[in-house]
């Protein structure tokens, strides 16, 4: 049995179908004609010729269908291609604007699907191809299918009214995805960046583990990205991966430093160890210091230091404490915690240092000051004087908000003067009230050269 052959799928190879066709049936009258006149002349009856009137219908007929058949392919091709379009914008804008149009693209689809029903409708309504058809058969099929392809035309021209309204979201949309790929693939190579110099920390004996568990918690996101914005969203897939690229960069960042941290860590534990040595030294040292203050100067001048080798000896061994805490969290690797420990064992170790050498600084200055008082009584009247000056400088009087703190120093100073006479003066107490006299002084200066816009 011979299979039938397939029917062209276009309007052009319906078309060509039909002209051979034609052509055939032209060739083959001039054979049926002398063939029938003899009988027809011989009394042997007649027969009905499907010629004339009817073929020009059953032609029309078949024109009509492929202008239908094509107006359906061109409606087809039109939706397609706006479909793109609108899942485009609907992966990309959640606005109210990309909602309506999707709705609206919907609404022309169910538009699209029942002319294209009428169509189908007519197509199968009638044979252009049956033998017998008549001239009214063949009439009713070409008014029939030009209506369906009216109505496809009329549709497609709706559709194409849609398509050109869409032209700025899409515009926004297209902008919107072409940014897609760039942002993935700077993900992807933050991720192989940061995984690279992560192995290069491992070659130098560094394990960071706590980089390496951040680093592979990015692989479920790497995932996505590489599932696309079709999946997951045009605005979140950017997100996605501006985030992945930011945290690989992090991780990249610090993997790149973890030499260089390990050998900052080493040098500070060196340092911080040769300096606590160095305070335990010098923290056994104040006592003869603070011998010599109780046996020359007043209680007022020393009893605040009463404590400090104590406390420096305290701090000292707290220090100790925390250097080994140290190096315990270096050797496992954890830098954040050995760095904090460093950080506060300098701070141990600087309030101990300050400690330590106030004792020796107070037998200094107290020494100083015994020996001879007036060098810190001139600087100290110098500098009233100075403030003085420069309050009356363009005046006649002076401004009272200056004048007045200016005068209750002068009579401040006097008085820590007049405090020196005796058997056994509190030198402590003179050089404290001549230390905060001059304070005094520096806020008036500077609050006068605020005022006239002078510098401070």
């Amino acid at each position: 049995m011979t299979a039938t052959p397939a029917q062209p799928c276009t309007p052009g190879a319906g078309r060509r179908r039909t002209a051979a066709r034609d052509g055939l049936v032209l060739l083959a009258l001039p054979l049926v004609a002398a063939l029938a006149l003899p009988a027809a002349f011989a009394g042997g009856g007649t027969r009905r010729w499907f010629g004339g009137r009817a073929e020009g219908q059953r032609a029309e007929a078949q024109a009509a269908k492929d202008d239908a058949a094509t107006a359906f392919y061109e409606l087809d091709s039109a939706q397609r291609d706006l479909r793109i379009s609108i899942e485009t914008i609907a992966a990309v804008d959640d606005s109210p604007a990309a909602r309506r149009a999707v709705a609206d693209f919907e609404g022309l689809g169910r538009r699209i699907d029942e002319v294209s029903l009428r169509y189908i409708g007519a197509v199968d309504a009638h044979d252009l191809d049956r033998v017998d058809l008549e001239a009214s058969a063949a009439s009713r099929a070409r008014a029939d299918l030009t209506a369906a392809k009216d109505e496809l035309a009329r549709v497609k021209q709706e559709l194409d009214r849609f398509g050109q309204g869409l032209g700025p979201l899409l515009g926004k949309a297209e902008t919107q995805l072409a940014r897609v790929a760039p942002a993935a693939e700077r993900a992807r190579q933050a991720l192989r960046a940061a995984g690279d110099a992560l192995e290069a920390a491992r070659a130098a004996g560094l394990r960071a583990e706590d980089l390496a568990a951040r680093l592979a918690a990015l692989a479920p996101e790497l995932t996505k990205l590489n599932e696309g914005a079709g999946r997951h969203g045009v605005p979140q897939t950017l997100e996605r991966a501006q985030r992945v690229a930011r945290d690989a960069e992090s991780v990249r960042a610090q993997a790149e430093r973890l030499p260089e941290q390990a050998a900052d860590v080493d040098h500070r534990l060196v340092s911080l160890r040769t300096r606590a040595e160095a305070l335990t030294t010098r923290a056994g040292q104040v006592e003869p210091v603070l011998s010599e203050l109780r046996r020359r100067f007043t209680a007022a001048c020393w009893q605040d230091l009463q404590r400090v080798p104590e406390q420096a000896a305290e701090s000292v061994r707290q220090a100790e404490l925390k250097l080994a805490e140290a190096r315990a969290a270096r050797d496992a690797q954890r830098w954040p915690d050995a760095a904090s420990l460093l950080s506060t064992v300098r701070a141990l170790l600087n309030s101990t240092d300050e400690a330590v050498s106030a004792a020796g600084d107070r037998l200094r200055r107290l020494n100083a000051v015994q020996k001879d008082a007036g060098q810190e009584i001139e600087r100290t009247r110098f500098a009233i004087r100075d403030a003085q000056r420069l309050a009356m400088a363009g005046r006649t009087t002076p401004d009272p908000r200056h004048a007045r703190p200016l005068d209750e120093a002068v009579a401040r100073l006097d008085r820590a003067v007049a405090g020196l006479e005796g058997r056994h003066p509190d030198y402590w107490h003179f050089l404290t009230e001549t230390e905060a006299v001059r304070g005094t002084v520096a806020d008036v200066v500077s609050g006068i050269r605020g005022e006239r816009g002078g510098p401070r």
